[in-house]
């Protein structure tokens, strides 16, 4: 009976040696296998480290640019309301030296002996805004407009 315990033993201890060696062959696989992911991991990784440094520094440019634009835009809106305020006073002007050229043409028919023929226009005509105050409105329009959004500083 001894002899057939200690072979009883002896065989649970090489079947126990056996389902080792299957368990360790079994994990050895999964360990390559994670070492593989690893590696497909850590190339992950960077290409995402890398991607995200670009889109930082295109973000950064954007905000660069956005502020340029608002500087520049702000300071063209202002030089073009400057503009256009200077436009109001040179059509104020030119209204006045029209209005007294106005009047001395008057003057001048009426103090002249020979009565002046009168013309009666056959349609009246519809009044005609000038070039300048056209282009002073459209300005004056725009100028509003951004400052309605917001946009001008």
């Amino acid at each position: 009976m001894t002899h057939s315990f200690g072979l009883m033993i002896e065989t649970l201890v090489a079947v126990l040696l056996v389902v080792t060696i299957g368990y360790c062959m079994l994990l050895n696989k999964r360990l390559l296998r994670l070492k593989a992911d690893e590696q497909s991991l850590k190339a992950t990784i960077g290409e995402l480290i890398t991607a995200t440094e670009i889109a930082e520094r295109a973000i950064g440019g954007l905000k660069h640019t956005v502020r340029d634009v608002n500087e520049n835009l702000g300071d063209q809106i202002a030089a073009a309301a400057d503009l256009s305020e200077r436009l109001v006073r040179q059509l104020a002007e030119g209204d006045a030296v029209l209005g007294r050229l106005s009047r001395i043409a008057v003057a001048a028919r009426s103090s002249s002996s020979a009565p002046a023929p009168v013309q009666v226009p056959l349609e009246p005509e519809p009044p005609r805004v000038s070039a300048a105050k056209a282009a002073m409105a459209a300005t004056q329009a725009f100028a509003e407009r951004r400052r309605a959004n917001g946009i001008a500083a």
